[in-house]
């Protein structure tokens, strides 16, 4: 295995940081770049069915979009992703109370200071090509308990699967919830919509919400709904479908209860122009799709500003609001318990 890592200047945070990108390049040229501040996924460029090499993951090229990023594009999402209801919830007795950053109800991706807008150490494997960040997450950080140590592993192979890998251990019982919250353009970033994606989620069921995107503690089948994505269907092809859950949110932006246990192919996509496609697996009971409703004017890579829907995001999760409901799986870590997940993000193309 021939895998070649190169850091280079990032530039400079607000704060005078020091920024450093990390470039993973398979032997065939194909390539993932990282930055060290919020352990970002900032590029995945892989062939088209053509052959040319193309840059399909939304962001910014400079650290002042990434510093702002409201999509929270490519970004390390931490200690708890998605949303908890009205910010609170209670552990071993005692209540917590965290910022309401998601329309002043829930908190939303841990709140305003997520672990994407931090900087992180960093640990170079050239034998195996990966980038290991670290970040050590104090107690109280965010309005969690305990102390939070993880590592965020990122690897790229020849066949141009990329891996995550996430590992970490806390000083007191605490929530958990980890994700990357990369957002996908298989035809390209820049280059539009992803409405006319192909999109399979391996799910029989999905999370109904309120209309503050909290579930309401049931799983319920996607049979009959427009969430129903068993078999491939583009993106857009049940968008404007007369549904509550999609007035609620936009559009699609729900979480779907994964079949199976264990690492397994969670979702598939291609796009319809390109003919790059993508599986995403995991070993997380659900995944949140995103099809991008609320991305506004973002001026992203290249000079290219992203819109509405140009760009989707698969993130692989516990549900939404589970340290609330007992029903679902639970995200509590016990005290020096190890917390260990892998997603893996696997690119080819069609013929």
């Amino acid at each position: 295995m021939t895998i070649a890592i190169k850091q280079s200047s990032f530039g400079k945070t607000s704060r005078g940081q020091n920024v450093t990108s990390y470039r993973i390049t398979n032997s065939r040229g194909h390539y993932i770049t990282l930055l060290d501040y919020g352990a970002i996924l900032k590029d995945i460029v892989v062939p088209d069915r053509a052959g040319r090499l193309t840059d399909v993951a939304l962001g910014y090229d400079s650290i002042g979009g990434y510093e702002k990023n409201p999509p929270h594009m490519g970004g390390t999402i931490g200690r708890n992703c998605n949303r908890i209801s009205s910010g609170e919830f209670s552990l071993s007795g005692k209540k917590y109370n965290l910022s309401l950053n998601d329309s002043g109800v829930n908190n939303l991706h841990s709140g305003p200071e997520g672990y994407e807008f931090r900087m992180w150490s960093t640990a170079i494997d050239r034998e195996n090509g990966s980038v290991t960040f670290s970040l050590v997450s104090p107690d109280g950080d965010q309005g969690f308990p305990g102390q939070f140590r993880i590592n965020v592993t990122y690897s790229l192979s020849e066949d141009d699967r990329v891996t995550i890998h996430y590992e970490g251990t806390a000083s007191e019982d605490t929530v958990v919830n980890m994700t990357n919250h990369s957002y996908f353009n298989l035809n390209g970033e820049g280059s539009g919509s992803v409405l006319g994606h192909s999109l399979r989620i391996m799910a029989r069921g999905y999370t109904p919400v309120n209309r503050h995107s909290i579930p309401l503690g049931t799983v319920e089948p996607v049979a009959g709904t427009p969430l129903d994505f068993r078999k491939p269907k583009a993106i857009g092809q049940d968008l404007e479908a007369d549904n509550e859950q999609l007035r609620f949110t936009g559009g699609f932006d729900h979480n779907f209860a994964l079949d199976g246990d264990g690492f397994r192919k969670a979702a598939e996509a291609a796009g319809e122009r390109s003919g790059i496609t993508l599986a995403v697996y995991t070993d997380q009971p659900g995944i949140q799709m995103y099809a991008g409703n609320y991305l506004s004017v973002e001026n992203g890579k290249k000079g290219h500003v992203y819109g509405s829907h140009h760009g989707f995001a698969l993130e692989t999760q516990h549900f939404p609001d589970s340290v609330n409901n007992t029903r679902f799986p639970s995200v509590i870590l016990r005290a020096g318990e190890l917390y260990s997940t892998t997603t893996c993000y696997q690119f080819g193309v069609t013929h």
